[in-house]
């Protein structure tokens, strides 16, 4: 773009008047003398010094650039131009800085998606930071950490459930927990825990710490707990006198293992609210009269895998709502007394023990109409027993053949 200034343009006006008269011819005879200059310089004509006058009168000729877009820290090198810019914003110019689009938070090395983050298997030797406040699920199972501090799970008040499988912890801190005020399902196993840890939310309903190093559990561990509804607690080096009176106190389970432990009883004082109760894999070598008497309420009993010779007579008369009783690999000589009267008992696993006789009403009552469920599984297989010594009327009341398992005895 030629830019012209207000003199220049009047001067070749001009100069435009002069050319044109001299091109129609003088009308008088004047004469034009040339006008000389001291020194070395050649005549010039008026008309020629006019227009050269004229000429130094144009600017040169300056062109546009293209725009070029410029970040914020450009203008830091353009010769203060930030600090004009800084000036002209707090002098309320038209420049207004726009919010920009809110950046989601997720930990280094994690995958954070629909309000789940995870973490595992990255070698971490800590709970990370930077976990989105709206967190529900926080995976960090598989990995190195030693500790849970206190402000680990800091402002996470929505997490639901939190995985911490397969690490190394063996010590939490008081008030580790205390932010998770709606969390719910707690997975610690695979740890070095040497106790339950303290003041866990009162919002937990599920709670597993398998394989760990819990070896005493003190009364109140579970104080305030009332919604807590399982708990899986074995492979744990716990033994019968681990368990302190009181340590149960206030919670209504419905579901508690204890199994793979070094029990050599039932345990005392168990929540009287429970439906599933698993022991199997202990040490326990029989079954008395008391050791049931509290647990009307149970559904599945599982004492399989354990080394119990006798259960005493009227032991299975308190269980009235049993529907599964485990009892295999065992050393029992014969069929548990008092099966016939379990109206409501559909599964009798005795495989793998010593019986090596069976009687006619071992299982079923003598009267029509008492049991209210037929069996469909009875497992007697690997035990001394002749099948084909056994009474068809044995099983009159097991809903197909199919569900009758005897097998071969091997010694």
């Amino acid at each position: 773009m030629l830019l012209w200034t207000l003199d220049a343009v009047v001067c070749c006006a001009a100069v435009t008047a002069v050319l044109r008269n001299a091109s129609h011819g003088p009308q008088k005879e004047t004469e034009v003398k040339p006008i000389r200059c001291k020194g070395c310089c050649p005549a010039m004509s008026p008309h020629l010094l006019l227009l050269l006058f004229c000429a130094t009168l144009i600017p040169t000729p300056a062109w546009t650039l293209p725009f070029e877009q410029k970040g914020f820290w450009d203008f830091d090198g353009d010769g203060g131009g930030l600090t004009m810019m800084m000036r002209d914003e707090e002098e309320g110019s038209a420049f207004e800085e726009f919010p920009g689009p809110e950046v989601p938070v997720c930990p280094f090395g994690c995958q954070c998606h629909l309000r789940i983050v995870q973490c595992s298997d990255l070698g971490l030797t800590a709970v990370p930071k930077n976990i989105p406040p709206d967190t529900k699920l926080l995976d960090l199972q598989n990995n190195k950490i030693t500790e849970l501090k206190e402000n680990d799970f800091k402002g996470l008040s929505n997490l639901y459930a939190l995985s911490l499988v397969n690490n190394k912890i063996s010590k939490v801190h008081p008030r580790a927990f205390t932010p998770l005020r709606n969390m719910q399902k707690l997975y610690f196993s695979r740890n070095f825990l040497t106790e339950v840890p303290k003041n866990l939310p009162s919002s937990l309903v599920e709670l597993r710490i398998h394989d760990n190093r819990i070896r005493k559990v003190v009364e109140g561990t579970f104080a305030g707990l009332g919604r807590m509804n399982c708990i899986e607690m074995g492979e744990n080096p716990l033994q019968n006198s681990g368990f302190e009176p009181g340590a149960f106190k206030g919670l209504k389970l419905n579901y508690l293992r204890i199994s793979e432990a070094k029990l050599t009883g039932v345990p005392k004082d168990l929540p009287d609210s429970l439906h599933e109760l698993h022991l199997d894999h202990n040490q326990i070598q029989a079954i008395e009269l008391e050791d049931l008497k509290r647990y009307k309420n149970l559904n599945r009993l599982g004492l399989g895998y354990n080394q119990i010779r006798m259960i005493e007579n009227g032991s299975l008369a308190f269980l009235p709502n049993l529907r599964e009783l485990h009892l295999e690999n065992n050393r029992l000589s014969r069929v548990p007394a008092g099966l016939p009267n379990m109206k409501y008992l559909q599964v009798a696993y005795l495989h793998s023990n010593n019986i090596s006789r069976v009687g006619i009403n071992d299982f079923c009552p003598l009267g029509f109409g008492m049991k209210r469920t037929f069996y469909n599984g009875i497992s007697l297989f690997a035990n001394p027993v002749n099948y084909w010594e056994v009474q068809p009327a044995t099983f009159r009341c097991v809903s197909d053949r199919l569900a009758i398992q005897f097998g071969n005895y091997k010694k």
